[in-house]
């Protein structure tokens, strides 16, 4: 049912997150059109009401937004560069809000362009089952025309974060906040191994671990101060005290029959610090130390979408 008049909405990709952004969409009344490289997928939404259309160029033509989600950005290109895809592209909005880098969604950007249509991509900071629900981020970049069009619309899938005009932003912002969270999924797993070679069970072990960990990330706020303002000085404990003491966390590991893969780059990382001299800075001077000053322009890549 299309309530108060509300625009139709295509999505492009029907795996656990394409199907629940249908989902989203359709729950807050919005006419969905569905479509899958692989058909069969899309019976469950259209017992809900959606519309599956028979190819891909049919799905973009019949709504104005049209959400693609699919497994990578060789998907993207497969699928928009067939020749009736791209020429029903012309006129409408697409979000793509498939996984991939910066220089990806440029390139990306540039072709739909081309194409005649405006273009936003995205990152979707959520997992299937917090689709349209309150902790449902989604981080969008592009055309702010196309934003403002279509932020309602969007919003059916959660918290929508508009992050400027640079179509590469939400993809820079959503690999920066997967980094971070790796990181910490990585420095568990270390955790619960070391525990547990002392047969430590990892349900009891954990409730230190978050405690740990919140009371540790307070601190961030103040190493991002100290980068922007290229200020690292120390104030409880430097690289160099650091860098002595972390020599503990690999030998403990091995001690203990654990492999060390995990925290051997850190290692690596606060030693190289101390050998640069920034053995009296805190732990924000690393950042510098992890910029390999890439060539610049390196986002400038073909405007050719079957180009890899």
């Amino acid at each position: 049912m299309n309530i108060d008049g509300r625009p139709p909405v295509t999505v492009i990709g029907l795996g656990a997150m394409g199907k629940a952004l249908a989902g989203a969409f359709l729950d807050n009344g919005h006419p969905t059109t569905v479509w899958n490289r692989t058909a069969g997928k899309g019976g469950e939404l259209a017992e809900r009401g959606a519309t599956e259309a028979a190819t891909a160029a049919g799905a973009i033509a019949a709504s104005p937004l049209v959400v693609v989600c699919v497994l990578d950005d060789a998907a993207v290109r497969d699928i928009l560069s067939a020749p009736a895809a791209s020429e029903a592209l012309a006129g409408r909005t697409l979000v793509n809000l498939t996984n991939g880098t910066p220089r990806q969604a440029r390139e990306l950007a540039r072709w739909v362009s081309a194409q005649g249509a405006d273009y936003l991509d995205g990152g979707i900071m959520a997992v299937p089952p917090m689709i349209g629900r309150p902790g449902s981020l989604v981080l969008c970049s592009g055309s702010p025309r196309a934003f403002a069009a279509h932020e309602r619309t969007l919003s059916a899938t959660g918290t929508v974060s508009y992050l400027g005009e640079d179509a590469g932003r939400a993809a820079l912002y959503d690999i920066a906040l997967l980094s971070a969270m790796y990181g910490m999924f990585g420095g568990f797993l270390q955790a619960v191994a070391l525990a547990g070679s002392e047969k430590v069970p990892a349900t009891e072990f954990t409730p230190m671990v978050v405690s740990w960990l919140n009371a540790m990330i307070t601190g961030l706020p103040n190493m991002a101060k100290a980068y922007d303002t290229n200020d690292h000085s120390a104030t409880v404990s430097n690289l160099e005290m650091q860098a002595t003491g972390f020599v503990n966390l690999l030998e403990t590991g091995r001690d203990q029959g654990i492999g060390t893969e995990l925290l051997e780059p850190m290692g690596a990382l606060l030693h190289r610090g101390v050998a640069a001299g920034r053995g009296g800075d805190g732990l924000s001077a690393l950042i510098d130390l992890l910029r390999t000053d890439p060539a610049k322009g390196s986002d400038a890549g073909s405007n050719d979408l079957g180009s890899e």
